[in-house]
């Protein structure tokens, strides 16, 4: 999430503003460790102790796909990401609708962010969880304070969430190394609770934990803010991923061993329950603490996001212009605005929803709308190892191949695991951006191609 584009007119950070691997590697962190570990071990607890399973096969699917976004930052180095990769691999068309699925996905996401960062502040004031209606402006709010952040300039959101991901990580890593000595091993009998099939099982189960990956490619997106970007965002993002990897499957482990799940299907903050569990009640607090701090670093480091990735595309032609303005302070504000308003309208239509109900209909919406995007990235990956070949005379691309196939296979493999419903909304979704290009295209006087 190491943002800044370097723009056709020239407006860029100066150099001394640019950040190293250790903030791109924080901001990486912060982006994937937000809401998803801190509330879905409430969400698995529908699985039971199978839900381990997929979060292994999460993990391993994620660092292959953290490798392939690795490589394709260093064979495309330009602004854009998941988009810049898919349009060099299959042209305006294919790289618009990635920029579109990831864009919702983005927002989509935020509304979910906010609401997690909302049920960790229940802890301190209980009618937070029980009146949908005071949830839901209560988590518009963290959203409009951190649009006005971002809006301030990327360093300033950049700096809170260096200072945020470091704060996060003490309650996490607290839970996931101290909480193994505290586990019952009978809260993972029976194993499979859900009454589906082991395979269908671990499925939805890696589904929904994927959720809690996305983010992984945040470092790819820009290149204008990072120093020696070929060199730090490709280390970033595979160290970013791999410690993430390791807190995520320790920290739900110890969750879901210390809290019965019964128990845990009805909690609204799992992380703080089970501290109080092995602590006594003040350690709830402590941890409800770090787990909103965590919500709270994610979603302004995702709202920048919201804003640079149309940016990106708008810059190339591909997006309405008004994304691609850019305020004197050299943010994209107007896109930040109106991203901010969807997500808003987002939860105005959906805020009677339980939390923990709201929480899973929209990680699932925005991991749909973000899998397509990982897709169509790694396909391109070998689309363009093929076609370019002059470009890799002299290395040897099987691992590379191996790599984008497998990380291919697995995207593919989850989105089979979101339901009929999520794919059918998604796939609306994705498919209500065809006319925003074809209106972009005849605007600019060039065919729908």
């Amino acid at each position: 999430m190491c943002h800044g584009v370097k723009l056709n007119n020239g407006v860029t950070e100066p150099a001394r503003r640019k950040l190293g691997l250790w903030m791109c590697t924080a901001l990486v962190v912060g982006n994937m460790i937000g809401s998803g570990v801190f509330l879905l071990p409430a969400t698995l607890a529908a699985y039971g102790g199978i839900s381990m399973v997929g979060w292994l096969f999460t993990a391993a699917g994620a660092i292959f796909l953290a490798l392939a976004f690795a490589r394709l930052s260093r064979i495309i180095p330009k602004a854009g990401g998941p988009y810049a990769y898919t349009r060099h691999a299959f042209g305006d068309f294919a790289g618009f609708l990635v920029a579109w699925g990831y864009w919702i996905s983005i927002w989509v996401g935020n509304a979910a962010i906010a609401v997690a960062l909302v049920g960790y502040l229940a802890v301190f004031w209980s009618p937070l969880a029980e009146v949908p209606l005071l949830a839901g402006g209560t988590a518009l709010g963290c959203i409009w304070l951190l649009t006005w952040v971002n809006a301030e300039g990327v360093r300033k959101a950049a700096l809170v969430q260096l200072v945020t991901t470091v704060m996060k990580l003490v309650p996490l890593v607290g839970i996931a190394t101290i909480g193994l000595l505290f586990i019952n091993m009978d809260n993972f009998t029976p194993f499979n609770l859900s009454g589906d099939s082991p395979l269908s099982a671990v499925t939805a189960t890696a589904a929904l934990t994927l959720w809690a990956f996305l983010g992984l490619e945040s470092a790819t997106v820009p290149t204008g803010n990072v120093e020696n970007p070929e060199r730090t965002i490709p280390r970033a993002t595979i160290l970013g991923t791999l410690l993430t990897a390791v807190v995520y499957i320790l920290g739900t482990f110890a969750v879901m061993g210390v809290i019965s799940p019964e128990a845990l299907a009805e909690s609204t903050a799992p992380f703080a329950d089970a501290a109080s569990e092995m602590f006594g009640p003040w350690a709830a607090y402590a941890v409800a603490v770090g787990a909103s701090i965590s919500c709270f670093g994610a979603l302004n480091g995702w709202i920048l996001l919201q804003g640079q990735v149309p940016l990106a595309t708008a810059v190339d032609g591909l997006f309405p212009e008004i994304f691609g303005r850019i305020s004197g302070k050299g943010t994209p504000t107007i896109g930040i605005v109106i991203s901010s308003v969807l997500v808003t309208l987002l939860m105005a239509m959906n805020y009677t929803r339980g939390l923990v109900e709201l929480y899973t209909f929209v990680i699932l919406l925005a991991t749909m709308t973000c899998l397509v995007p990982y897709a169509l990235s790694v396909l391109g990956e070998l689309v363009i190892f093929r076609r370019e070949r002059e470009r890799f005379v002299g290395e040897n691309l099987t691992w590379p191949s191996i790599v984008a196939v497998v990380a291919l296979l697995y995207s593919l493999w989850a989105m089979a695991g979101l339901g009929w419903q999520t794919l059918y909304l998604g796939f609306l979704l994705l498919l209500a951006g065809v006319p925003v290009f074809a209106w972009i295209k005849r605007r600019s006087g060039h065919a729908v191609t």
